[in-house]
């Protein structure tokens, strides 16, 4: 039997379908994080709106049939900004009576989730996506972002984290008591990522197009183009890597975010060695076929959840390069350091991929080479990804889980009101 047998009917009392909103800072979570979820709780009677940032993704949204609505947020901090941005959800809450709030990332978490506890909606999830604070954030910010988080905790009936570490966090910081976390975890469309559907004739006409030889070794990475993702970091590991690969061509895939403040761009590659090797394309939209050009592929990240692209890349069977940090750990399970001195001591290996230190290029740059120099490992980690992807990196596993979660809340009684009872923002503070 499965949740589906069990499901609650999705028309309340007054025969209308149960609404349900989904919050994100911006329209590109929508797309990129959310569309194929959202479509599959459409197709279970639900009626579904996506809630953020108007943008140029909207349009890919409603053209599959997602319900959009606008509302004035951006990825930073700004308290008076927030503080409209909030009102302004409250208002559009009210109006749109939703029966359920689901949110997502942490500022939209954070906003959204007041928004709907001030705006009486019946029932409130949030899904962790990471959190801003990391092992390296300075005490005093990290005090405010774990005040802030259990603030946001209290306005929740469930929390479903991607990470099992996340977990770990939000209880070892008393954000959110164990019993009221539970483990979503994080998953692609596998039939999309698959190697088996690439055309070789295809692939060779887009290796053209980008200006990569037939013999050249391809590194990847694929994300915002911002320092937080690490770059820079990567940046800074290739022209040893050049010197040792004179071939080799760094795809780099992604959008310069300008709403962020450590935002880049392709000027960071001005050295005229990078210019040689690193190809920026800007955003793309045929990820899978430019998996299939890419020998190993980097996530060199500071902060992560639990990341998609990794997943991606294990699915298209692409050995992985990650940093050592909460999400990227997820993806490879990695055991002791790998050698003994140098650089290499400091990197883990997994069985679809290699760990290293965040910020350190170095580390970064020798589990890089390692792999380029060795075809038979790159060949026995990608086989290994693509069986971890079938295991482990299902969405429809995800989309189930959230489902449930609903049918659970819907079957309980409501829980109305501004906060949870007993909400005040001392005891918010409190451990």
């Amino acid at each position: 039997m499965t949740a589906r047998d069990t499901a609650p009917d999705t028309l309340p009392a007054n025969g209308r379908p149960l609404r349900v909103a989904h919050v994100t800072t911006v329209d590109l979570s929508l797309r990129y994080l959310l569309a194929d979820q959202l479509r599959r709780i459409a197709r279970e009677g639900y009626e579904v709106t996506g809630v953020s940032a108007f943008g140029p993704d909207v349009a890919y949204l409603e053209a599959r049939g997602i319900r959009h609505l606008a509302a004035p947020m951006t990825r930073r901090f700004t308290p008076a900004a927030d503080l409209r941005a909030l009102l302004a959800l409250v208002r559009l809450m009210r109006a749109e009576r939703f029966d359920l709030v689901h949110t997502h990332t942490p500022k939209a978490g954070l906003l959204g989730q007041l928004a709907a506890r001030i705006a009486g909606v019946p029932h409130v999830v949030n899904t962790l996506h990471g959190f801003y604070f990391h092992d390296d954030t300075p005490p005093m910010k990290r005090r405010f972002y774990v005040w802030m988080e259990r603030i946001a905790a209290r306005c929740s009936d469930a929390i479903l984290s991607q990470s099992a570490e996340d977990i770990e966090t939000a209880v070892a910081e008393g954000i959110a008591p164990r019993e009221r976390l539970a483990l979503l975890g994080n998953g692609i469309d596998l039939t999309r990522f698959d190697r088996g559907s690439l055309d070789p004739a295809a692939q060779a006409a887009l290796r053209a197009s980008l200006g990569i030889a037939d013999d050249a070794l391809v590194i990847g990475f694929v994300g915002r183009l911002v320092e937080e993702k690490g770059v820079l970091d990567l940046l800074r590991a290739v022209p040893a890597l050049v010197e040792r690969f004179p071939s080799l061509r760094v795809l780099l895939i992604g959008p310069r975010d300008d709403d962020k403040a450590d935002a880049l761009g392709p000027e960071v590659a001005a050295d005229p060695a990078l210019e040689r090797a690193c190809v920026f394309t800007g955003l793309r939209h045929d990820l899978p076929a430019l998996y299939g050009l890419m020998d190993v592929f980097v996530l060199p990240s500071h902060r992560e959840g639990f990341p998609r692209v990794p997943m991606e890349a294990c699915a298209m069977g692409v050995p992985v390069v990650l940093t050592d940090i909460r999400g990227c750990r997820e993806v490879v399970r990695a055991g002791e350091a790998v050698g003994v001195d140098g650089a290499r001591a400091r990197v883990r290996a997994g069985d679809n991929g290699l760990l290293v230190p965040a910020g350190d290029p170095e580390a970064l740059g020798e589990a890089i080479a390692a792999l380029l120099a060795d075809a038979a490992r790159r060949g026995e980690l990608g086989a290994a990804g693509r069986r971890i992807a079938r295991e482990r990196f299902d969405q429809e596993r995800v989309f189930e889980r959230v489902l449930a979660t609903y049918e659970r809340l819907f079957a309980s009684p409501r829980r109305r009101g501004p906060v949870a009872r007993g909400f005040t923002a001392r005891s918010a503070t409190r451990r």
